[in-house]
């Protein structure tokens, strides 16, 4: 942790100690721990969106390399149909062009 043995962290604790005395001292550490707490929740949030981010990314590419893996093994992919493959629909019974 940052290089700081444990002789050090007593000798930085007696220092507080005596500088800010017993009354604020206990003030201190808890405002600390909020902050480091707060500190470590922002972080864990921000890699939480970045996880999901590259989860959506994952997905929409996912489908797409599924498909060269279909034409890949001689399988050719599933043919869009209908209105939405912009093919005509077919004539009406009793109307011929």
């Amino acid at each position: 942790m940052f290089g700081i043995g444990f002789p050090e962290l007593v000798v930085i604790a007696v220092l507080a100690l005596l500088v800010l005395g017993p009354q604020r001292l206990p003030e201190l550490a808890r405002a600390i721990g909020r902050g480091v707490a707060g500190l470590k929740r922002a972080t864990q949030d921000l890699k939480d969106e970045m996880d999901d981010e590259v989860r959506k990314m994952d997905e929409t590419i996912e489908p797409k390399s599924h498909e060269k893996s279909l034409v890949s093994r001689g399988t050719p992919p599933p043919q869009k149909t209908g209105p939405e493959a912009g093919t005509p629909d077919p004539p009406a019974e009793g109307k011929t062009s």
